[in-house]
């Protein structure tokens, strides 16, 4: 049977009303470590899926509220798997998730299709939506993404001469070689991480001048916040 060529627009147009969007597509070349599609065969392409600023959080909190559960106790994870899930089965894709294995490289990916880089956060930086971005899933199929390459983007991070973000953090975790992630942990835990970042969200991401206009909804950091894992 022929393989079905990703449609690219008729993807979006499923993902619009979720608040999802395409975020660049990988092409692997012949030889190249890929990740293998549910009938066995390594994926020729990826299409990368993701939110831009607060996107996702009208219809994800529509369905959450509908879930007798509360979409169970990662229901971001649940909501992403029922709306990419039903978008790879009708594109004839297969669908991968960061919160899943097989672990895929998603941050790779994103790299390599839009030219991100990381900040001291370790969160990759867009040059437009800042540090309010996130990838949801990816929809893998078995020929080449056409007509899906961005250009190269400069690292917001190298012409940023104050750097707010090294600052803004109440503990210092956020240091140019690495950012500290114990010391992260160990401020969230204690009151007044309790009362700041946790309720307010992390104060140095706030602090980046980068796509200031798409930081998340209180609701919607006080959501990712509490999902850490402390």
């Amino acid at each position: 049977m022929r393989a079905r060529h990703p449609d690219s627009d008729s993807i979006r147009a499923v993902l619009e009303p979720h608040g999802l969007f395409l975020r660049g597509a990988v092409n692997f070349a012949d030889g190249e470590a890929a990740p293998v599609l549910s009938d066995g065969r390594p994926a020729a392409s990826v299409l990368l899926v993701g939110n831009v600023g607060g996107s996702i959080w009208p219809a994800f909190s529509r369905w959450r509220a509908a879930q007798p559960d509360g979409g169970g106790s990662d229901p971001l994870d649940a909501w992403s798997k029922v709306v990419i899930g039903a978008v790879a089965l009708s594109a004839g894709a297969t669908a991968w998730f960061p919160s899943d294995p097989p672990w895929q490289p998603f941050q790779q990916w994103a790299m390599r299709a839009e030219g991100l880089k990381a900040s001291p956060l370790g969160i990759l930086i867009h040059p437009v939506y800042g540090l309010w971005h996130g990838y949801r899933g990816a929809l893998g199929f078995s020929v080449p993404v056409e007509g899906e390459a961005l250009p190269l983007r400069p690292h917001p991070c190298e012409h940023c001469p104050d750097k707010p973000c090294l600052a803004a953090c109440p503990v210092g975790a956020v240091r140019p070689e690495a950012f500290d992630v114990a010391a992260c942990r160990s401020h969230l835990r204690r009151p007044e991480g309790q009362g700041g970042c946790m309720v307010l969200g992390c104060l140095a991401r706030a602090a980046c001048p980068v796509g200031a206009d798409y930081r998340y909804g209180d609701a919607q950091l006080r959501f990712h916040m509490a999902a850490l894992s402390l």
